[in-house]
């Protein structure tokens, strides 16, 4: 199923800049059918799920407590 820009932005509560900014970098594709873009549902839902990922293993990498270093001694 495609979308239109204005339809893509209202069912991800996503401003139409931001998803126009997506299409102009190539970072979702989308087909011009002379008139406006046409981006496919399912394609658009795969580039997020790949986002939330991304932030979610940043978010463990972040939240990894540092270990401690067994050669450092207390030399006071």
């Amino acid at each position: 199923m495609y979308l239109t820009i204005e339809e893509t932005a209202e069912y991800l509560s996503l401003p139409v800049g931001y998803i126009e900014s997506l299409i102009l970098e190539r970072k979702v594709r989308a087909v011009h059918d002379g008139e406006r873009y046409l981006i496919n549902k399912e394609q658009f839902t795969h580039h997020l799920e790949q986002m939330e990922k991304m932030k979610r293993q940043l978010a463990e990498y972040w939240n990894e407590p540092i270990p401690e270093d067994p050669d450092v001694k207390d030399e006071d």
